[in-house]
């Protein structure tokens, strides 16, 4: 019994291994960190307004898309079940329930039925389940059922003892199990025996569903039972294997018929109404936990998982289903095919492949090590590009036929099927086929540019596009062996790409889509195909992919995924844009490498940076949502926010001119991105940018009225409604008509008293004028006279310069005379001594001596310096005239040279003078006699 309890476990955790290769729904995982609440979520309920509400440790939690709030129960228990009916939220917890009902202010406030029960809750009694059917509410406990009539309010009880507090709600009606009795069904009230079969009676029923016309029993243990002739019947299912050894706790039928089963500690199964696994789903899967306490699905067919720890949320009808690589052993997948029933992926780390209809793992392809650059099926030969070379790929093997490295792509040559041009990192190439073989045969001379992108233009002209370097238009001979023509188009632009569209080759880069003229030889402009691509909406980041038919190309934006093909009725190209959230487009790897791959009809695959996504066209159709204005908030510097009613038309004080607004759109969909867009129209008209914000707050709003407008976009459709909301900020008291009136009539008797301050001012300020006046033209008077003894003394300044000039001039001619004279009479001494020479020489000497000549200079003298003279005899008394004389000239600065013809002596004579004028002035030794002199 041990061996073969070993083998189903061994079984379970292969059959595990293998599922979590298997592409699953997207999933988004909520933890109690980020929903502020308990880590166990017992119950799952949703209003009309898609707001979902669980039964959480710690309260009630409800979320509206967006924003989590906690409402705590009334007496601080866990809650443990919830229902949402109309308007009103019904829960249960310890010892008490009722229902939550929202306020004017958009709040939930709690009113307890459980009080209007006139006989005692039994000891300790907790509410694990309620129903709703009709006009009725259902509470169950361990112990009972209450029913709640909705319309005249009675409560009876029906007693239901049971390990297991579990209702069931059919077309049939509400059933429910009684402890070792079997299985009630409640009519006009009462329980009513349906089956006390044995299976029931021992063993606790965790579902019960209507497949077929049959009522379906599911235990615990996960085995199942349907109901015949009173009698339970094993019902015997594919899923029986899967599910040996699992302990089931929740379970659901879904509107489409299907089952979901919780467990203990493996997660949920999701089965057909065959009762096969369609999907199985764990920790390792993507799930917050293993342990599933309650299951629900919403309005939008998602599957609601509350689990031990935290909640998560399985988008069961979205569009992309997740391959996530969470070991790293594929990488980052850069292109992919269908080939001979395997699925192939080509990634960074090599060429991967399994069966396209199995569920198990990817198996590595030996050789294959290094990056994969492109996949090509031609003539039902499926060929690897690769950085190593060239591989042909059979099943499981890989054989290598071209070894020139960095094969970017491959594609046949029309003119001759026994070869292939190949794109390489140096140039081009090209294989050839020999008996069946697929060989290297040569590289293209005369070209060595990087070739990733090539397109055949003519029999033996191909296009090559690089990124950088433009595109060439290359001209090969006949054998495809070297290039006998080139022409460069300097095309250039980051992500730019060339494809076949439709028969014609498309050169896109960041500016626009270029079709190619054959005849010309040139590109222009694809106006229909740039308004498309370009104009309409978001443009395509990075390249463009062509559809393995040539007549459509895919393209990536920011929040978007496109396909252009051509139109049925016209040239007019049609396009589809699926939306994509932001996240989607980050994970695609590597900008320029995108990938995307069809799969069968409507399935496409797209490579990712850890596995891939793929993508039913058949799901995408389009929902309505609607916006709801969730809360309105008065923010204060100071104090508390409050929140206000959400009844239009409101009027705020002045004083509450800041404002908060929350708005949501309930959307669960992992790939369903919302942004929302608004304005508040007296004073912003003018629609913000799109943003995932789902509030905004306004600040010192000046008094007027409003109108707060919002509207958002799910993916790329608008929502149904515009929520909008009117209000009125008062006028502050200070802007008030008494205030107003207050105001005039103050200003008035302002303009009056500053009339008459301004009288008075402008007379002082008269007065003061004529006094300033008058003492200016006192000051201009002495200014005047200050000015005409300026005048008169640079009259005198002047008249002293010219004196010092005439003196100067005056003893500079004295001394040029008496220079003269002494020369004459030196050479009339030398001559022969006559009587006549001697009166000669007799008259010069008179001249030179002449006294008249000092005369004149001491009036010139003592015109210029009049008090010299005076000053030198006052301080030295002994003085003689002739010495007063050498003073004279010592005064004027001149040398011995200059004084000696002044005075008709030597020179030396001029210096024996000079000792003796010191010794009289009784001068030191080290004091000069010019400068003393000078100073005096």
């Amino acid at each position: 019994m041990g061996f073969v309890r070993f083998l189903n476990i061994l079984f379970i955790w292969f059959l595990g291994t293998c599922l979590n290769a298997q592409e699953l729904p997207p999933v988004e995982n909520h933890t109690p960190f980020e929903y502020g609440a308990g880590n166990q979520n017992w119950g799952i309920s949703q209003t009309q307004n898609k707001h979902i509400y669980l039964a959480n440790n710690r309260g009630l939690l409800e979320f509206d898309g967006v924003q989590w709030k906690l409402h705590l129960s009334p007496n601080g228990s866990e809650i443990r079940s919830v229902k949402a009916v109309g308007s009103k939220v019904y829960t249960g917890c310890y010892m008490e329930f009722g229902y939550w009902e929202r306020n004017p202010h958009g709040d939930l406030t709690y009113r307890s039925l459980s009080q209007q029960i006139k006989a005692p809750l039994v000891e300790d009694e907790q509410f694990w389940n309620i129903m709703a059917v009709d006009d009725w509410v259902l509470f169950q406990s361990l112990n009972r059922i209450y029913i709640y009539d909705t319309k005249d309010g009675f409560l009876e009880m029906v007693e239901a003892e049971s390990k297991r507090a579990q209702m069931f709600d059919l077309e049939s009606g509400i059933y429910f199990q009684k402890e070792g009795q079997g299985v009630f069904k409640i009519e006009e009230g009462k329980p009513v025996l349906v089956t006390d079969d044995v299976v029931v009676r021992e063993n606790v029923v965790v579902g019960l569903f209507e497949v077929g016309k049959r009522l379906v029993f599911l235990t615990e243990g996960a085995k199942f039972y349907f109901l015949e002739r009173d009698k339970l019947q094993r019902w015997q299912i594919g899923a029986d294997k899967e599910l040996t050894d699992v302990n089931v706790y929740s379970s659901l039928q879904l509107r489409d018929g299907s089952i979901a089963i919780g467990s203990i500690s493996n997660g949920v199964y999701l089965l057909d109404t065959a009762g096969n696994i369609a999907l199985a789903m764990n920790q390792e899967q993507g799930l917050n936990n293993n342990t599933v306490l309650s299951l629900f699905e919403d309005i939008d067919h998602n599957l609601w998982l509350g689990l031990n720890i935290g909640l998560s949320i399985i988008n069961l009808r979205s569009p992309f289903n997740e391959y996530n690589d969470n070991f790293g052993e594929l990488g980052v997948v850069s292109t992919s095919i269908v080939h001979e029933g395997f699925l192939y992926l080509g990634t960074n780390q090599g060429l991967f492949h399994k069966p396209i209809n199995g569920s198990g793992d990817f198996t590595f392809i030996e050789n294959t090590t290094g990056q994969v650059w492109c996949l090509r099926k031609i003539d039902d030969i499926l060929f690897c590009g690769h950085n190593n070379g060239t591989f042909v790929v059979e099943a499981d093997k890989a054989t290598l036929v071209s070894s020139f490295p960095g094969t970017w792509e491959i594609k046949p040559i029309a003119a001759n099927r026994d070869l292939l041009l190949q794109g390489n990192f140096k140039g081009l190439s090209v294989l050839q086929r020999k008996n069946g073989r697929w060989s290297f045969r040569n590289k293209v001379k005369g070209f060595n540019i990087s070739s990733r992108f090539f397109e055949f233009i003519g029999e033996h002209s191909i296009m090559v596009n690089h990124e950088l370097k433009g595109v060439f238009i290359l001209d090969l001979d006949d054998g495809f062996t070297e290039v006998i023509g080139e022409t460069n188009q300097h095309s250039m632009g980051y992500g730019a790409s060339l494809v076949n569209y439709n028969g014609d080759v498309i050169y896109t880069n960041s500016s626009g889509v270029f079709t190619f003229d054959v005849d010309k030889r040139e590109f222009t402009l694809d106006t229909l195909l740039h308004r498309k691509l370009f104009l309409e909406g978001e443009r395509p980041v990075g390249i463009l992919v062509p559809d393995t038919d040539g007549k459509g190309i895919w393209g990536f934006g920011e929040k978007s995924i496109m396909h252009v093909a051509p139109g049925k009725f016209g040239n007019e190209p049609h396009i589809e844009r699926i939306p994509t959230p932001s996240f989607f487009r980050r994970s695609l790897g590597v900008l320029g490498f995108e990938s995307i791959t069809p799969l069968d009809d409507g399935h496409y695959l797209v490579g990712i940076s850890n596995g891939f996504v793929t993508l039913d066209l058949e799901k995408i159709k389009p929902r309505k949502h609607q916006l709801k204005i969730t809360s309105i908030t008065k923010e204060f510097h100071d104090a508390t926010p409050q929140k206000v009613s959400l009844e239009t038309d409101a009027e705020y004080a002045y004083a509450e001119n800041n404002l908060h607004f929350s708005y949501s759109v309930p959307e669960y969909d992992k790939y369903e991105e919302v942004l929302y867009q608004y304005r508040l129209q007296g004073i912003y008209d003018e629609w913000s940018k799109w943003s995932s914000d789902s509030g905004v707050s306004f600040k010192n709003l000046p008094f007027g009225e409003y109108a707060f407008q919002v509207r958002a976009m799910v993916g790329n459709t608008m929502t149904e409604n515009t929520a909008s909301y009117s209000f009125a900020i008062n006028r502050p008291w200070y802007w008030s008509v008494t205030a107003i009136i207050g105001y005039c009539l103050a200003l008035g008797f302002i303009i009056y008293v500053t009339h008459r301050q301004y009288r008075g001012y402008y007379r002082r300020q008269q007065e003061h004028l004529l006094r300033e006046n008058r003492k200016k033209l006192k000051r201009k008077k002495l200014k005047a006279e200050k000015k005409i003894v300026q005048i008169r003394n640079e009259k005198l300044k002047q008249e002293i310069d010219s004196k010092n000039r005439e003196l100067a001039v005056s003893t500079m001619s004295l001394i040029k005379r008496n220079e003269f004279l002494n020369r004459i009479k030196k050479e009339l001494v030398g001559a022969k001594d006559t009587k006549d020479i001697n009166s000669v020489i007799r008259i010069i000497d008179r001249n030179i001596n002449s006294e008249d000549d000092w005369r004149y200079f001491e009036e010139a003298f003592n015109n210029v310096d009049k008090d010299f003279l005076k000053k030198v005899k006052r301080l030295h008394p002994d003085l003689t005239s002739h010495d007063l004389r050498l003073c004279a000239y010592l005064r004027l600065n001149l040398t011995s040279k200059e004084i000696a013809p002044l005075m008709n002596i030597s020179v030396r004579s001029v210096e024996v003078k000079r000792y003796r004028l010191r010794k009289k002035m009784d001068l030191a030794h080290e004091t000069s006699l010019t400068d003393h002199i000078l100073s005096i």
